[in-house]
């Protein structure tokens, strides 16, 4: 879940993300940026294939079917 400024690193075409987008497509992870967050910056409409937006509402519900054994932070 990415929050404020970190919400960039989702964005199409940097090489976090789109390193980030590959690993969560292959493990299964879940990648999403906050939703205000993401409007405020004007990148809702360019993330990184896979990823998501949403508020922790949707976070929660994303991840009660299969809860993490990890959560990591940036």
């Amino acid at each position: 879940f990415f929050f404020e400024d970190n919400a960039y690193v989702l964005q199409k075409d940097n090489p976090i993300g789109e390193r980030l987008a590959k690993v969560a497509a292959d493990k299964g992870m879940l990648l999403m940026a906050c939703d205000q967050c993401a409007y405020e910056r004007e990148i809702d409409g360019k993330l990184v294939d896979g990823a998501t937006i949403g508020c922790f509402p949707n976070l929660y519900g994303a991840l009660s079917g299969n809860m993490p054994d990890q959560v990591i932070t940036l």
